[in-house]
């Protein structure tokens, strides 16, 4: 099974706070000891422009084309395949929003299709002129409820909700073929315990002629419920579609607790997955949210993984540590989203596999193969 990492935080980080990783009181570089574990892929998240007008960076990476391949030359050392995550959008994106680039929002439909073309091709072509090898692309990120709103958005009140969505999908990989022909292309979905609303995605994306290499799925057991949910789910997308299943986005919480001291105590926790939110995660979480619960989850998936034939597993931001300036956005980044309801600093740092010091959480060593 496949050992992945998502690090696209890496180098704002640097720049900001230069965080420093530890292990048994010594620092490490974390990416060597990842690579000794097993590690041998490493995906990275491409936003078309995270600036605002005046060319403020949205922050949480600020992960544009150039961030891509600067943290390609940290890292090309240690020979870890490459997997480009595109999100076709200037900010994050997930089932819930699925913003369009802010220079395609005058567009028609007709020109969107040809502008994903475009972007795809142009990235990538300058990808592999910077002599990079990529072994596997995605076209989409959680793309769930369709991509690219309100082009690509799933529509049921026609005759085909997933026309559109397919045809930015066939254009993007379309794209992607003619730069690396040999790159897997994957789709990438969320809602991972829901199989009834995957088999009805693969059956309508298949129907309107979309070709996938992988089945890419996001697990956080604290939104995605149970292992045998999951793996039901891979289990029937091998066996009904013959597509290779793989998890591309993994993460479980080591404390409730904010970094914030003060904060916590307050009651005002920012964390995505928070100390208010404690009874409902016991019903839940097939282990405590500890540091061993944590190593405890990361072992048995890998396990299950194995079983189930899982194609790989990809953690996410396993080293966004607290910095001062580490944000998930700037001001400027809700703005261009919307979304003034959360505060802006790092919200998923107890995701990690380093605590909020930078010391190695016994989950770190959990995830090899």
């Amino acid at each position: 099974m496949i050992l992945g990492i998502d690090t696209s935080t890496y180098l704002e980080q640097q720049r900001i706070s230069r965080p420093i990783y530890k292990k048994d009181g010594k620092e490490i570089n974390p990416f060597l000891l990842l690579k000794n574990q097993g590690v041998t892929h490493f995906r990275t998240r491409i936003w078309n422009d995270p600036y605002s007008e005046d060319g403020e960076p949205y922050l949480g990476g600020t992960c544009d084309l150039d961030n891509y391949l600067k943290l390609y030359d940290v890292v090309k050392e240690y020979g870890f395949k490459q997997v480009v995550d595109f999100h076709y959008s200037d900010f994050w994106v997930d089932p819930s929003k699925q913003f369009c680039p802010k220079a395609w929002r005058n567009l028609t439909f007709e020109q969107v299709v040809d502008k994903i073309y475009q972007f795809t091709k142009d990235s990538l072509l300058k990808i592999k002129e910077h002599g990079i090898d990529v072994d596997m692309i995605q076209t989409g990120n959680e793309v769930t409820h369709g991509m690219v709103w309100p082009f690509g958005k799933l529509d049921f009140n026609s005759d085909n909700p997933y026309g559109n969505f397919a045809t930015l999908l066939k254009s993007a990989r379309k794209a992607c073929q003619e730069v690396y022909p040999n790159a897997k292309i994957i789709l990438h979905l969320e809602e991972s315990w829901n199989i009834h609303l995957y088999r009805h995605i693969l059956q309508q994306l298949i129907k309107n002629g979309v070709k996938i290499d992988i089945l890419g799925t996001s697990y956080y057991p604290f939104w995605h419920h149970s292992f045998d949910e999951y793996f039901a789910v891979v289990d029937m997308v091998q066996k009904e579609f013959d597509i290779p299943a793989m998890n591309v986005e993994l993460g479980y919480p080591f404390t409730l607790h904010d970094y914030d001291q003060k904060a916590d105590e307050q009651g005002l926790n920012h964390l995505a997955i928070n100390l208010s939110m404690e009874e409902s995660y016991k019903e839940i979480l097939p282990y405590e949210i500890s540091p061993q619960g944590q190593a405890q989850f990361i072992k048995r998936f890998i396990e299950l993984g194995e079983k189930h034939h899982l194609l790989g597993a990809f953690y996410w931001e396993p080293l966004w540590i607290p910095g001062d300036g580490i944000c998930w956005a700037s001001e400027k980044g809700q703005i261009y989203q919307n979304l003034f309801v959360k505060d802006t600093r790092n919200e998923w740092a107890n995701q990690c596999l380093f605590d909020y010091e930078g010391n190695a959480l016994p989950a770190l060593n959990e995830y090899k193969i």
